[in-house]
């Protein structure tokens, strides 16, 4: 779901839509600022287009390949998709042909990079809005290292609304 892109967005003063599978993280969302929540039933672009006629000019594609085409029929003709994420299973796209899999105009981009890819003005405005509390950051869960399995079932299961965080304790001075 995207959750600190989509605060980031709002916080950019941008118009944001973000999806979710479970109908009832909607309301999380737009408790974030989200002006149009999506659930996703695997027809995204239609209800984006519904939405927005012209489609996004800019997506954020965190799940994966297999949900690609759709994102891509969702944004507009000179708009950008960002794949960044492989969260399914599907992380390649066989007999990649890309005059029938791109629509027209639309560009497609990837980042797989690190936190020190960025520029360091914008990493610490955004670490600078958290620390403040302007920046709205859900935290789903809390865990120690010795939950560490459980947080990542969690993770796996999709059962969490934010950021799961595992709390490292320093040892005794």
């Amino acid at each position: 779901m995207g959750v600190a892109a989509a605060v980031l967005a709002k916080e950019h003063g941008l118009t944001v839509l973000s999806t979710t599978r479970n109908p009832e993280r909607v309301q999380v969302l737009r408790e974030l600022g989200v002006d149009y929540p999506i659930v996703d039933d695997g027809n995204v672009a239609e209800k984006v287009r519904a939405t927005l006629p012209g489609g996004v000019h800019a997506a954020l594609e965190l799940v994966g390949t297999n949900v690609l085409p759709d994102t891509l029929k969702a944004t507009a003709v000179h708009g950008t998709v960002c794949f960044t994420g492989m969260l399914s299973d599907s992380w390649t796209i066989p007999d990649f042909y890309p005059m029938d899999y791109l629509p027209n105009g639309v560009r497609l981009t990837a980042y797989g990079g690190e936190s020190s890819d960025l520029p360091a003005d914008a990493f610490q405005r955004y670490v600078d809005l958290v620390a403040a509390g302007t920046l709205p950051i859900r935290i789903d869960r809390v865990f120690t290292m010795d939950e560490i399995g459980e947080a990542h079932r969690i993770m796996q299961d999709g059962a969490a609304v934010g950021k799961l965080v595992v709390r490292i304790s320093r040892p005794s001075q």
